[in-house]
């Protein structure tokens, strides 16, 4: 979960805050997995109803459960597992072929500007996101504008502000009105000037408020008339500590404006992170970041080897 750009010192160092970010759901997860899968139980009925328990627990969500389940029993019957302490390698190896489908970075080679509009519910930490995704950018060599589309609330405006001018970019901004004009705007002027990435805010909305929902699918049209093709990313902002809402969230979202990406932020100090298998089950949409604190380089892209690694540390 580390940019290619980073160092191994770096890579090492973000590593090992993943894994003290999963402590909780590692807990959660691991202390019922450690008397499964450490002693040498039988594999019958009882040992994969508790298991499927455990996996329940960690919100890794009934499909998914029900999916590692019946590779684990493949697995045990292909290569004549006899006791449940076989079992924990081929546990991480299919959720890591669970998950890798959806490890899918984002790349933002194919367009200039390449615009990124960010949706999500209220305190999913999108505005904050945005701000760690200008810094990122940067890093990778990459003029970023950003745009003030949270037209509703005015701390929004000032939070997304002070984001750029601690990453020294470009906001646009106005004080009250359209959000679909603002992003507009911002669209144009990146085109005029020859920026690399658009970030793109919008308001906090619940998938119930249908007003706002029906808003949010005309800031995406009128992006598009300011940029056919436009945006070039649809990006749903998800809280690891909603669990299994987050993945209502998604089928919410993606049916209004077609999401195409994911970040997962909040995942220090969750128990809930299991929800990115139930998310890779049900609707797998690729997991373009996922964050871990609130520094600047606490954004990552996500990367399946290394999440299950650190889960299962």
């Amino acid at each position: 979960m580390f940019s290619s750009t980073a160092s191994s010192t770096d890579g090492g160092r973000w590593f090992a805050r993943l894994r003290d970010g999963l402590a909780k759901t590692r807990h959660r997860l691991g202390d019922r997995l450690a008397g499964l899968l450490g002693t040498a139980r039988p594999l019958d009925d009882a040992f994969y109803e508790e298991l499927e328990s455990a996996l329940i627990g960690a919100d890794v969500g009934v499909a998914a459960s029900t999916w590692l389940l019946g590779e684990l029993r493949e697995r045990a019957r292909r290569d004549g597992f006899t006791d449940s302490s076989q079992l924990r390698p081929a546990l991480q190896d299919s959720l890591r072929r669970l998950l890798e489908p959806i490890a899918i970075p984002l790349s933002v080679e194919a367009h200039r500007p390449f615009v990124i509009m960010l949706a999500g519910v209220n305190g999913s930490g999108k505005t904050t996101s945005i701000g760690k995704l200008a810094h990122y950018y940067q890093n990778c060599g990459k003029s970023v504008l950003l745009a003030a589309g949270d037209t509703f609330r005015a701390a929004a405006r000032e939070q997304l502000a002070s984001w750029a001018e601690r990453n020294k970019v470009a906001v646009i901004a106005q004080q009250s009105g359209d959000p679909a004009a603002v992003i507009f705007d911002a669209v144009k002027a990146a085109v005029a000037r020859g920026t690399d990435v658009v970030l793109a805010d919008t308001a906090g909305r619940l998938p119930t408020q249908l007003h706002l929902m029906e808003e949010i699918k005309k800031v995406k049209r009128v992006v598009a008339k300011a940029l056919p093709g436009a945006p070039h990313e649809v990006l749903l902002v998800l809280d690891a500590n909603t669990g299994q809402n987050a993945l209502a969230q998604v089928r919410a979202f993606d049916d209004a404006i077609g999401v195409t990406g994911l970040i997962l932020t909040k995942l220090d100090g969750t128990a809930k992170g299991g929800v990115i298998a139930a998310i890779a089950r049900e609707r797998p949409i690729p997991v373009r970041f996922a964050g871990i604190g609130e520094g600047l380089d606490d954004l990552r892209p996500f990367d399946a080897d290394a999440f299950v690694a650190a889960l299962f540390d």
